[in-house]
């Protein structure tokens, strides 16, 4: 590249100079000064460097040696001087940063392209210029523009492939592109690059042209479309008026759209429509009971309604309102009468309650629900108990309550006629003066429930996959009630529990209210979803405070939504609520709420499951007939045990249905090949079975998946690896924990001895409380290290003075390191003492505990092992882990009697530990450890350790 120095003369923003391009600069009257002299100083026209500022005060890399053609003095001294340029060519700074105006500055000049462009660069760069001039000289309306561009074109056709770079700087700087795109090229020294360049911007202004071109044609048609269409609805308008009147005068029927003959369309905006909707809303005022909260709320605001005009934005407020406040299900209102609009909804709900009353009355109705139940659900013996028991409660109360009822409206019905109609008389008069608007209907007097069945408030607590949120359908089907679901996962407004208040634009009623409309009954069955994952308090409100009125059954009998602002009566409403876990609701919310506890499935129930639920629903959804696929016993067991390890069922579910695809496929791709749609082999077929020879060639299906067969389809099993990792080591014992979602696993309690001063260390993001479990363990093996033989003195540190540790000289002291892997996990709660001790014995001794032992439990410092939670969520997940003893305290042996399945206990072993010794022995087995200590028969014998040494 050549070098020279030349002046630097900064473009404002956002100005750019191109090679062979003109530009008018207004400068300052002492940068005039400056330029003046350096055109008297010249013998030709100056040169200086024209270097464009891509920010304010910062001076670009890339400018444009131009020629200075004309200074031009101001008329006035307000206005600035003006300097004419012409772009030469692009060059390059040697320095950064800014400079004084007109300073002298070694530039460099690109070298010239010795090759020139290549023919396919050349072609495509005509092509766009091309198409981008001819757009913009059709949509040009000056006709000099036009005639430009038509010059521009007619030299772009004829001009040189050599001459295409410079073509592509005149073009760039004539058309009106974008600040970036200009730096673009002015920084891209090389032809074909720049060609390209130029190329991918001409492409873009085409495309913006034709974009704006159409986006205001089409504001144009719109325009123009909505005066038009203005005046043909004010002209039909006008023609319906005239029609109805004259229909009138007639005596004839008033013409309206007919929906059902197909002439109108049920989203015509019609007078007819609007009075059909406000007569509509009026039969449900007058349906709410007579004094009730709820019809005075109503009576109001529709009185409200016809004194605002109809255009108004109040009156569509208050219409709303009175929509969501008539469709709530009141539990006091009278069902309305049958009308052309409301036929159908009126004849379903009252086919729902006298199917409801038929079944509360029939004899065989808990045996209905058992059944119920058992279809949709296996085992869950302890949940269906309770829920059975539940539904016998409400058909006797109900049975109850209609015999009461029966009995007052007999009553009511001999008082009416003993009155006669004089009574009835006066009373509809005088409603009629209470409510001229809203005349009450003669009927008779409303009959109030009394005593009515409070549901419980059922908190269903499990793993993921266990069938919760299914629960709640099958109590709902047992009643034949309605169910609504309503997801609390993430709700973080207060708002949604209670509704917004009126007050608010867009204001609505809560989820309650809507459930409830959904419905249409005052007795639902309302599953609230993922309690345990509502919102915590913010400046929303507290959701999970909003639950507590909702979840009480001595409060929700008047329930306050925000935007209804009428009590609603919740009482009858049967709430289940379902969680993960219980960590994270709140202790008065949890008060209110019946626990109910579904933890894993075995492995024999999955195994059912997937037969009677799982199989069937997977081949419907792919498309496939029973007799088309079958697992076998083998192939079931082993994608439940090698390929799913979970408390539910949901990745059984995926894996079986993982299956039953790639089966799917088979028979596809069997059909495809020519094969008979009857034959179908169950192992690998005979000549004898098909009646035809095989054949290489013979398309095959096999409908029979063995377990051989699961490797190809699911791939490599995925929990071999962890089973063999399972060894027996020092200082390793395997814990039984439950993890947040309420499955239970098996995790190692790692220690190691490293040298030190008698410290213990504790990681794998523990709590304070399990931190806690580490130091009493330690406090006890240092207690009982002389018992256990460890050292020589019963006051010795087992960690200054310790035997067979390893680690040094006999007085050197270590450190005892604790890890529980998975270090992203958090880990706490009181249950961990017992491995603990056991992880430090093992160290300390040498003695290993076996692979298939896991143990649970928490010590105190006298020794004792205290009861824990979640057994069985630990010995299910010691199951599904293939353990086969478990170390537990014994006061949970009562859990494991009553909640862990039979077919659990039969295979695995139990042992139930009182003492921190009880359970030494039960891992390293009777007489491993050498206690010095024994009382066989009340005698204390002392045993004698003798060391012995090579």
């Amino acid at each position: 590249m050549a070098t020279t120095r030349l002046p630097i003369l900064a473009l404002p923003h956002p100005m750019v100079l191109l090679p062979s391009a003109r530009a008018t600069v207004p400068v300052s009257r002492s940068l005039a000064e400056q330029l003046l002299s350096l055109i008297d100083d010249s013998d030709a026209l100056p040169v200086v460097a024209a270097i464009p500022t891509p920010s304010e005060g910062a001076l670009g890399e890339w400018g444009t040696a131009s020629r200075v053609l004309r200074l031009v003095r101001p008329p006035t001294s307000s206005k600035s001087y003006v300097v004419s340029l012409q772009g030469v060519t692009r060059i390059k700074r040697k320095m950064s940063g800014n400079v004084e105006a007109l300073s002298l500055e070694d530039v460099e000049y690109p070298a010239p392209d010795k090759i020139p462009p290549s023919k396919e660069n050349v072609e495509r760069f005509k092509q766009a210029a091309g198409r981008l001039l001819e757009r913009l000289s059709r949509d040009s309306v000056q006709v000099s523009r036009k005639e430009g561009y038509a010059k521009i074109l007619a030299m772009l056709e004829e001009v040189q492939d050599a001459r295409t770079p410079w073509m592509a700087d005149v073009l760039v700087g004539t058309i009106n592109a974008e600040y970036e795109d200009r730096m673009a090229i002015l920084s891209t020294p090389d032809a074909d690059t720049r060609l390209q360049t130029a190329t991918a911007i001409f492409l873009k202004q085409a495309s913006i042209s034709e974009v704006s071109r159409k986006i205001a044609s089409a504001v144009d048609e719109s325009l123009s479309k909505q005066q038009k269409e203005f005046f043909l609805r004010q002209q039909l308008q006008a023609i319906q008026r005239e029609l109805q009147t004259l229909q009138r005068s007639n005596g004839g029927e008033t013409v309206s759209n007919d929906k059902s003959s197909g002439t109108g369309s049920e989203l015509d905006d019609d007078e007819q429509a609007e009075a059909d909707d406000l007569a509509e809303l009026r039969r449900r005022i007058e349906a709410m009971a007579v004094g009730s909260e709820e019809r005075k709320m109503a009576v109001r605001e529709w009185r409200r309604l016809k004194r605002i005009p109809q255009g108004s934005v109040e009156n569509g407020v208050i219409r709303t309102y009175l929509e969501w406040l008539t469709s709530v299900p009141w539990p006091n209102s009278t069902p309305l009468s049958p009308s052309p609009s409301t036929a159908s909804l009126a004849s379903s709900s009252s086919s729902t309650s006298l199917s409801t009353a038929i079944d509360l009355k029939d004899k065989s109705f808990l045996a209905n629900a058992r059944a119920q139940l058992d279809a949709d659900h296996f085992g869950l013996e302890k949940v269906k108990k309770r829920l059975i028991e539940y539904l016998a409660v409400v058909r006797l109360k109900e049975m109850n309550a209609e015999r009461d009822r029966s009995a007052e409206e007999k009553q009511a019905t001999e008082e009416t006629k003993k009155e006669g109609g004089k009574a009835e008389t006066k009373d509809v008069v005088l409603h009629e003066k209470q409510s001229p608007k809203i005349p009450a209907s003669p009927s008779l007097p409303v009959i109030k429930r009394k005593n009515p069945i409070r549901g419980p408030i059922l908190l269903f607590v499990g793993p993921p996959g266990t069938g919760k949120t299914s629960l709640g359908q099958s109590i709902a089907k047992s009643l034949n009630r309605p169910f609504q679901r309503i997801s609390l996962g993430g709700v973080r407004d207060e708002a949604e529990i209670r509704g917004h208040r009126r007050t608010y634009v867009a204001s609505g009623p809560g989820l309650i209210v809507q459930a409830l409309r959904k419905a249409g009954r005052p007795d639902p069955v309302v599953l609230l979803d993922e309690i345990d994952k509502i919102g915590q308090s913010n400046f929303h409100g507290d959701p999970g405070a909003a639950l507590l009125e909702v979840l009480d059954p001595e409060q929700n009998w008047c329930f306050n939504d925000h935007y209804v602002n009428v009590p609603i009566d919740l009482s009858q409403v049967l709430f289940i609520c379902t969680a993960n876990s219980l960590e994270t609701i709140s202790t008065p919310l949890l008060d209110r709420c019946e626990l109910v506890q579904l933890s894993g499935y075995t492995y024999d129930e999955k195994l059912h499951i997937a037969r009677r639920f799982l199989l069937p629903k997977q081949l419907a959804a792919n498309g496939l007939e029973p007799y088309h696929v079958e697992i076998s016993e083998e192939a079931m067991l082993g994608i439940a045990t090698r390929y799913t390890r979970e408390a539910g069922v949901r990745s059984l579910e995926r894996a079986v249905g993982a299956v039953v695809r790639y089966k799917a496929v088979e028979w596809a791709e069997y059909l495809e090949q020519g094969g008979d749609e009857k034959v179908i082999f169950q192992s690998e077929p005979t000549q004898e079975e098909t009646g035809l020879p095989i054949t290489s060639t013979s398309p095959t299906y096999h409908r029979t998946v063995l377990e051989s067969d699961l490797e190809q389809i699911l791939g490599i099993s995925r929990y071999d690896e962890s089973e063999m990792e399972r060894e027996p080591r020092r200082g390793l014992v395997y814990g039984l924990v439950v993890t947040g979602s309420g499955e239970g696993g098996v995790m190692p309690v790692e220690s190691i001895a490293v040298p030190g001063t008698g410290k213990l260390k504790l990681t794998g993001s523990l709590g304070d409380v399990i931190k806690e479990s580490g130091e009493l363990a330690l406090s006890w093996v240092k207690r009982h290290a002389w018992e256990l033989g460890m050292v020589d003195g019963p006051m010795d540190d087992v960690l200054r003075v310790g035997r067979g540790i390893g680690i040094g000289d006999r007085d050197a002291g270590v450190d005892v390191h604790l890890h529980l892997p998975a270090g992203a996990q958090k880990k706490d709660g009181p249950s961990a003492g017992v491995t603990m001790t056991c992880a430090l014995v093992s160290l300390l001794t040498g003695a290993c505990v076996s692979s298939d032992i896991a143990m649970t439990g928490e010590i105190t410092l006298r020794g004792r092992v205290t009861a824990v939670g979640g057994i069985k969520e630990k010995v299910l997940g010691a199951h599904r882990a293939h353990i086969h003893k478990v170390i537990l305290p014994y006061a949970n042996r009562k859990d494991v009697e009553h909640d862990v399945p039979m077919e659990i206990r039969r295979e695995m072993e139990f042992v139930y530990a009182r003492t921190v010794r009880d359970a030494l022995d039960a891992a390293f087995g009777k007489g491993v450890l050498g206690w010095r200590s024994e009382v066989p028969g009340g005698v204390p014998v002392r045993h004698v350790l003798i060391e012995s040494r090579l």
